[in-house]
């Protein structure tokens, strides 16, 4: 496999650091009392498997378990309502995940069921970084899948 370009934040000129800037953002949100970073690479790696990226899939499988997930969870991640490992919070994030990066499935893509849901286990600064994170993945995906980059391409 060969991507068809480079990744188009490296080639276009200010876009990385900018992009890097934002997941930066995110990532000291979690540090801060928002989303917990297991949290985020659980919903980093489901909105990549519903999108198809390869790259993110494994880039960020390779994270969660740096960062001491269990195999066992990020097995199951795709059939995360059927399987017992995780707690509702989790749950919760992972189903606005899904409803924000399946924006085109149904008409009203975010109830007020799934948004009352994460707002009841996320604060309005933690559920901001957790939308964010969510927008930011989706975006990754976009660039990564129309561009083909290669899954294991990015340094361990």
């Amino acid at each position: 496999m060969q991507a068809r370009i480079n990744n188009p934040a490296m080639i276009v000129p200010d876009a990385m650091p900018a992009l890097q800037a934002l997941g930066k953002t995110i990532a000291t949100s979690a540090k801060n009392g928002g989303p917990p970073q297991p949290t985020l690479h659980l919903v980093y790696l489901r909105a990549s498997q519903i999108n198809g990226c390869s790259f993110c899939v494994d880039m960020h499988a390779r994270e969660a378990k740096k960062g001491g997930e269990t195999d066992q969870r990020l097995f199951a991640v795709a059939a995360w309502r059927e399987a017992p490992f995780f707690n509702d919070a989790e749950r919760a994030a992972l189903s606005l995940a899904e409803a924000i990066t399946r924006l085109n499935d149904r008409a009203d893509p975010v109830s007020d069921e799934i948004w009352n849901e994460a707002a009841r286990h996320y604060d309005e600064p933690s559920l901001a970084a957790l939308i964010l994170a969510i927008a930011a993945v989706n975006f990754w995906n976009r660039l990564n899948v129309s561009t083909r980059q290669v899954a294991g391409s990015w340094p361990n």
